[in-house]
């Protein structure tokens, strides 16, 4: 009985003996500090380049058609047709173009008439400006149906889309072709208010088309617009590409860069930047008195390695880089380069 006493005491001893060793072991895990490795935010002259999108339009769109429903006699171009100014693309119907042409030819006849007569004290001013007026008018109307008859393109450019054939009565229901100068082009973008004092008419920019890879287009600044739309608090900017080679053709997608200078601006390194599960939001820890403090930064652009930091830090801090997911706010941290 005394024996089993005996080994019940031994027992105990060594179980209370193992339970403080245990408990020793843990008070040291839990004042062990995390290694960490820190960067510093630094401030830097940084280039404001912005990138915007926009839509290839035409410098100039025509429609072409006549001012009167008439049958069409015969159509010059098709659809891809390069044409210049003054090129004759449509005849319509020119009967009654001939009659009005017979109807001038006899009036100036008579006026030339009544004029030998004025000369000669024959007719009185009042007839003779008659007769001139009518002629005018004549010659006006003449003039018109010409326009009308013979429809020429009014601009350099390529015939995007034709709606009839030689043959058809136009109805004026549609325009009979339509042609666009592709050489300039032009797009329009919408650009921040914090950039209206830094955007100049003349400013060359930089294009980059999908279609184009790897290819740069010259641009300039056409058109800066006087106002602020209040809804995007953005403003209006054209800009024309001179496309001699005619490669950029209308409704092509277009990435437009700015260059505004530089700016200094703070740095964060874009390892040290961790995004809040469930949110958009960004933050860090930042290394202070030998703990890590949790801190809400809002990063800008991404530069190479790093991010441009508009709020939430201030030049010369540490950031940790390294054992981000084994922290915690207030967390010990030592530092592994020092």
């Amino acid at each position: 009985m005394n024996n089993y006493r005996l080994v019940t005491l031994i027992t105990a001893a060594l179980l209370l003996a193992g339970c403080g060793s245990t408990g020793k072991k843990q008070q040291d895990v839990a004042q062990e500090k995390i290694l960490v490795k820190t960067a510093a935010v630094t401030m830097e002259e940084v280039p404001q380049i912005n990138e915007f999108t926009a839509t290839v339009q035409a410098n100039i769109i025509n429609n072409i058609a006549p001012q009167m429903a008439a049958r069409i006699q015969k159509i010059y171009v098709e659809v891809g047709d390069f044409v210049t100014k003054g090129q004759k693309l449509v005849q319509m119907d020119d009967n009654n173009l001939e009659q009005i042409r017979t109807q001038l030819d006899n009036m100036e006849i008579s006026f030339r008439r009544v004029d030998e007569l004025y000369k000669v004290g024959g007719v009185s001013l009042s007839e003779w400006d008659a007769q001139k007026t009518r002629l005018e008018v004549m010659r006006t109307q003449y003039n018109n149906l010409v326009e009308n008859t013979q429809l020429v393109s009014p601009i350099d450019g390529v015939i995007t889309a034709r709606r009839y054939d030689s043959g058809d009565l136009f109805g004026m229901s549609m325009p009979l072709l339509v042609v666009e100068q592709i050489s300039p082009v032009k797009f329009l973008i919408h650009v921040s208010e914090s950039y209206f004092t830094k955007i100049r008419k003349g400013m060359e920019v930089d294009i980059r088309l999908d279609v184009y890879p790897g290819e740069v287009f010259k641009g300039r600044i056409s058109i800066v617009y006087p106002t602020i739309t209040a809804a995007t608090r953005t403003f209006p900017v054209e800009i024309i590409i001179p496309n001699v080679n005619r490669k950029v053709r209308p409704g092509m997608f277009a990435r437009v860069s700015i260059d505004f200078g530089a700016e200094p601006r703070l740095l964060v390194p874009d390892q040290s930047i961790i995004k809040q599960q469930g949110s958009g939001e960004r933050y860090v820890y930042v290394y202070k008195d030998g703990k890590a403090e949790y801190r809400l930064v809002e990063p800008g652009r991404r530069l190479d390695a790093f991010y441009e930091c508009l709020s939430g830090l201030e030049e010369g801090e540490l950031v940790i880089i390294t054992s981000l997911n084994r922290l915690t706010n207030g967390a010990g941290v030592e530092l592994a380069n020092e």
